[in-house]
């Protein structure tokens, strides 16, 4: 059996990623998606709205997860292979998609603005969050000996995409700034390239890792920015969730362990 995780999913573009699944991956995908807590209002509200059937709706499978806690992912994993399986044993049950996405923003524009205990917490939620989810979740992955099945909506390998930002681009930065939130997405750049070249060993073709930069979304992350941003620059959720999900679509082997924008576009190391 495939499944997906989406993590976290409570607000903002993990929100609308969520949502998206629900509404492009065939009915017998489960997804699970994560929240810090209210797991049942945040079910609530990744389903409103949306038409859906029974089967849709019963799929989505939303559990705890702080991602700031290794113990809390460890216990997430414990979960899903209790739920949904172990390669190991059975090896058609496998994650198929999974999208971790935590983050946050502190725009430091000069040296001396740099906060340890901010930075500290920026490099804790966009790096270390994101390996640990890793560390955890690799093990869900296809090897390369599994057969895998079509599925609607999805690329013919499994993907682990990681969210980066352009700004995480050594050789793109031409502004300087930003320097625990840059710092931070260049380490994830580096995650998602190690990660992958682990994967191409264990899984050859059948899984890969990827980064992602969703451009500049109206979420409370880029909220300082919103009046800053040109219109046309500025997206929804909604939006960047359904082009980011055409990315992760259409991704191939040559594409692994590179960053994507919402474009389609790499963005450089």
């Amino acid at each position: 059996m495939a499944w997906t995780l989406v993590t976290p999913a409570s607000r903002g573009i993990g929100m609308a990623l969520t949502r998206r699944l629900l509404q492009t991956l065939p009915a017998s995908v489960p997804i699970v998606a994560t929240a810090r807590s209210d797991q049942s209002g945040v079910k609530e509200r990744l389903v409103s709205s949306l038409d859906l059937s029974a089967a849709q709706v019963s799929r989505l499978d939303v559990q705890k997860c702080d991602v700031l806690s290794e113990s809390s992912i460890a216990n997430l994993a414990g979960y899903c292979k209790e739920r949904y399986g172990d390669r190991s044993k059975n090896k058609s049950s496998h994650l198929r998609l999974g999208l971790m996405i935590p983050g946050m923003l502190v725009p430091e524009r000069a040296p001396d603005k740099i906060e340890y205990d901010a930075a500290l917490e920026t490099l804790k939620l966009n790096l270390l969050a994101p390996m640990m989810l890793v560390k955890h979740f690799c093990r869900f992955l296809p090897r390369k000996s599994a057969t895998l099945e079509p599925l609607d909506a999805m690329p013919d390998s499994a993907v682990l995409a990681l969210m980066s930002a352009r700004v995480g681009s050594i050789s793109d930065n031409r502004l300087g700034g930003w320097y625990s939130y840059r710092s931070s997405k260049a380490g994830l750049n580096q995650l998602v390239k190690s990660t992958d070249i682990y994967l191409r060993m264990q899984s050859a073709a059948n899984a890969m890792c990827i980064g992602l930069h969703p451009g500049t979304v109206k979420t409370g992350l880029s909220e300082e920015f919103w009046e800053s941003t040109p219109k046309e620059r500025l997206f929804t959720p909604e939006f960047s969730a359904e082009r980011l999900m055409d990315v992760v679509a259409c991704v191939q082997e040559a594409g692994r362990g590179r960053c994507w924008d919402w474009e389609g576009k790499e963005i450089p190391p």
